[in-house]
């Protein structure tokens, strides 16, 4: 995996930052990605992922992976082996796994010196009265009543806070700000709140914990980080950020928080909360499931880590949102697997084919590149009979306008072996077609005769060893550009793609294809590059559509 090459602006920002006379001059560059295991990661965190680790690498610096567990009520172990296992499959190393509760006991000291400073308060203001005292935009807001509670009396009841004796919501601690500060995040922010459950690290140690905008700063700079880079989304809370650090330290070094884009993609939805909602109700078969954006599910349609980390790349950094078409992200795995992924003949919707001057059971072998692009990849031998299947939508009884494939008198090239000719047909009583005859030349062997020209190649598999798979086709899980767009009355959810998903539970497939570990890639000649699912099996193959071999994306809308 190479690091990330291009320049960008927090690239341009630490170079000047290292530089002599920077404001890090003679530290190492420590970055971190801090996650809140409450869900699975998906293709925006790729972004972040590579932003943080990418640009610690650029520099030989480090990156911690620090999860962020201050609240209990969503979080969970297997989310946390997940982040790890998909941090790990993108090709990046941590210097440390840490977790926001490694250290409450520190913040909790932070909040205390806060309330002997006469920065925090505890306020039994309720949600809806904080709501009414905070203002608006436009109109500042005005002091809670607690406000001016002594520092004597606020460290008991924190303390009482800490010690359960008080219900979930009953109060709250606050930092004491400004309340008619411009930036509403200024307006005395809580900092702690109640929530009477069991965590999954300390279990029932805390009932205390504390907000992410005061754990957040304090995690980075109780570990050294340097550069704190977070999407456009906390750009308003920088000065909050700031105003913990300088009056919990100091620290040194002091961390910087900076802001990047955040990466948004067309047909998808990226929010844990609506893709969890998705798994929950059985939209979509789990968190790894083909269609979702999340790491895990990329992976298993067949997406390389490569493919994902040139996609960001492409993608850029910038201070700009903007929305990215996932024709780019297609076009990215299409260019990494056409030059690893092996080739191979796969028929998704098969009809027998019999060429009836072929000697009957005469087996021939014709040997074939594994892969044109990569020679290196060596050959593979393809084993061709009298009887074939064929793809039923290479033969029509009467064919459109610029039709070449099969039909009553035309001739064909069959990939590698044979120049064939159509000489009848056989249906069912319903009239579908259910074997094709041909007629093959003999001298044509290899697929190539001087002076006569054949417009159309098929691919087949050979009827006598063809394996029998269910190859999945996924499609976009969203019919609208913007799913959550709902300004034409809509949700989400109007907004799926009824085809997202189709099965081919009939495929035949060549033998080598099957004999293939879980999760490898391949291109199927003329259909597409798949890979072998979860479910593959050598006695049972099963084969997801990666993506297609052109951009039909654009005919979609």
């Amino acid at each position: 995996m190479s690091e990330i090459e291009s320049s960008n602006f927090i690239i341009d920002m630490v170079t000047e930052d290292m530089a002599a006379g920077g404001r890090y001059e003679g530290e190492t560059v420590y970055t971190r990605f801090p996650p809140e295991p409450n869900g699975y990661l998906h293709i925006g965190h790729a972004k972040a992922i590579c932003v943080d680790f990418g640009t610690a690498e650029k520099f030989g610096g480090k990156t911690n992976l620090r999860f962020d567990d201050t609240n209990p009520t969503k979080e969970d172990t297997e989310y946390v082996d997940a982040i790890k296992n998909d941090v790990n499959w993108l090709g990046f190393n941590w210097e440390k796994v840490l977790y926001a509760s490694d250290y409450f006991p520190r913040m909790y000291e932070c909040a205390v010196k806060l309330i002997k400073d006469g920065l925090a308060y505890v306020d039994n203001l309720t949600p809806d009265q904080m709501r009414e005292y905070r203002g608006t935009l436009t109109e500042p807001g005005k002091n809670s009543p607690y406000r001016d509670r002594s520092v004597e009396e606020n460290l008991q009841l924190f303390e009482d806070m800490k010690n359960g004796k008080f219900n979930d919501g009953e109060c709250i601690l606050r930092a004491k700000i400004d309340m008619a500060s411009p930036n509403m995040n200024m307006r005395d922010p809580a900092i702690y709140r109640i929530v009477h459950i069991t965590h999954h690290r300390t279990g029932d140690d805390w009932c205390i914990y504390p907000m992410y905008d005061f754990a957040h700063p304090l995690e980075d700079a109780f570990e050294g980080i340097t550069h704190s880079l977070c999407d456009l989304g906390f750009k308003d809370h920088r000065p909050l950020y700031d105003w913990v650090v300088e009056k919990c330290g100091p620290f040194k070094p002091q961390p910087c928080q900076t802001e990047f884009a955040r990466l948004n993609l067309t047909y998808t939805v990226m929010s844990k909360r609506y893709l969890r909602n998705m798994v929950e109700t059985g939209i979509v078969a789990g968190w790894d499931d083909p269609r979702m954006p999340t790491l895990c599910g990329l992976r298993r349609r067949g997406y390389t880590p490569q493919s994902i980390r040139n996609f960001i790349e492409q993608v850029g950094v910038s201070t700009s949102n903007s929305t990215v078409d996932y024709s780019l992200l297609e076009y990215c795995i299409r260019e990494d697997l056409n030059k690893i992924a092996p080739r191979g003949m796969a028929v998704l919707d098969p009809i027998k084919l019999v060429i009836d001057n072929y000697p009957d059971g005469q087996v021939e072998e014709f040997e074939a590149e594994v892969n044109p692009e990569n020679p290196d990849m060596g050959k593979r031998t393809v084993q061709f009979s009298k009887e074939l299947y064929i793809e039923r939508s290479d033969f029509m009884i009467e064919p459109i306008k610029g039709y070449f494939r099969l039909f009553p008198g035309n001739e064909v090239r069959l990939k590698y072996a044979y120049y064939a000719k159509c000489v009848s047909y056989e249906t069912d009583e319903n009239g579908n077609v259910t074997v094709v005859h041909c007629e093959y030349d003999p001298a044509s062997r290899g697929g190539w005769l001087e002076g006569r020209k054949v417009k159309g190649t098929i691919h087949w598999v050979s009827a006598h060893n063809a394996v029998p798979a269910e190859v999945r086709l996924y499609d976009q899980l969203f019919t609208d550009e913007n799913p959550m767009d709902d300004s034409d009355g809509k949700t989400y959810l109007d907004k799926l793609n009824p085809n997202s998903l189709t099965v081919c539970s009939n495929a035949f497939v060549e033998p080598y294809l099957a004999d293939f570990p879980k999760n490898s890639h391949f291109q199927f000649l003329r259909n597409g590059f798949f890979s072998t699912d979860d479910d593959h099996t050598k006695e049972k193959p099963v084969f997801n559509r990666t993506v297609s071999l052109k951009d039909s994306f654009n005919k979609k809308k």
